[in-house]
């Protein structure tokens, strides 16, 4: 079973296991699909949207609420891939 959003948010960057991380230079996002189903693919592969690795340094995401949704937030990130 996986983590809750809440379980991922507060992932601790300082003793998270680096290897269980997703490294985002591994996703491919098909550009075929729709804005929606990239979202969702992304979020697949991701796993946990707020803690990850790019190569060897994990990244801790924090998502302001200005009114923008995550949705929008993972659409604007996944198109950067």
């Amino acid at each position: 079973m996986g983590m809750s959003l809440d379980e991922m948010k507060n992932v601790d960057v300082r003793t998270v296991d680096r290897d269980s991380l997703v490294d985002i230079n591994t996703i491919v996002i098909d550009e075929s699909l729709s804005k929606e189903e990239r979202a969702a693919e992304f979020l697949r592969q991701i796993k946990n949207p707020y803690c990850f690795r790019v190569g060897k340094v994990v990244v801790k995401n924090v998502y302001s609420d200005d009114g923008v949704s995550l949705e929008e937030r993972f659409e604007q990130f996944a198109r950067t891939l």
